[in-house]
């Protein structure tokens, strides 16, 4: 399995309280996550060469993972479009945290991915779909003592499924972990991972991000879109 880690790397390199937590950057930490057997993990940022995801690197990325924040409006539509074919195509895609307003996320659901947000709150996520593949091996309740709370309501389609709801100290809920299916392509959106918390040093975490690798990892990729015309059957 082939996984690119895709990171904007901004706050890192310009907030001392943020290269605190990921000396590494983000990317760094995601990549130490995800590295295991069978499973060759690399980086990509903002700053490198088509954004570190040409047309070549696509065609032989499994699961992309993105992670984005300030950046949103610097990711060239080149590369948009790019990523859609390759989640048309069935390549997986999983969306961390303030990726929900990437241009990326945007053009797949189609909507605003708009929601409430605000600094700094205690999260406790709840596994509600104990048997989806994501979820093997989470306990069925973990806190996050520092997150960004992210409330309802989350505008995007209404998910295939819903695998982790995450309640905030002051009352808040949210629809932290959703799959969707576009085209050949499996989606994965996760909502805790804000850049000045630890949340991915999280075993809980860590193990919901490996899951999503393996579940959205693709049986078979670089499959075709496009209509197809049949001829009708014989009477």
């Amino acid at each position: 399995m082939k996984v690119v880690v895709w990171n904007e790397y901004i706050h890192e390199k310009c907030e001392d309280a943020v290269k605190k937590v990921y000396p590494e950057g983000i990317h760094g930490q995601l990549k130490r996550v995800l590295e295991q057997e069978g499973v060759e993990v690399t980086t990509a940022t903002l700053d490198d060469p088509e954004c570190g995801l040409s047309e070549e690197v696509l065609k032989q990325t499994d699961v992309l993972l993105w992670w984005g924040h300030v950046g949103h409006k610097h990711v060239p539509d080149e590369i948009v479009d790019r990523v859609q074919r390759a989640v048309l195509g069935g390549m997986g895609l999983i969306v961390l945290h303030s990726g929900h307003n990437s241009k990326i996320f945007h053009r797949l659901m189609g909507t605003s991915c708009s929601l409430k947000w605000r600094e700094g709150a205690r999260e406790r996520v709840w596994t509600i779909q104990p048997n989806h593949p994501i979820a093997e091996g989470v306990d069925e309740t973990f806190v996050l003592s520092d997150e960004e709370m992210y409330g309802e309501r989350f505008d995007v389609p209404s998910p295939d499924e819903v695998v982790f709801l995450g309640w905030f100290q002051s009352g808040e809920v949210f629809r932290s972990g959703c799959t969707w299916t576009r085209g050949h392509g499996r989606i994965f959106y996760f909502q805790p991972g804000h850049e000045c918390y630890p949340t991915y040093y999280d075993e809980n975490v860590k193990r919901i991000l490996r899951n999503a690798v393996k579940w959205a990892c693709p049986i078979r990729k670089g499959l075709s879109i496009e209509c197809q015309q049949f001829m009708p059957l014989e009477e």
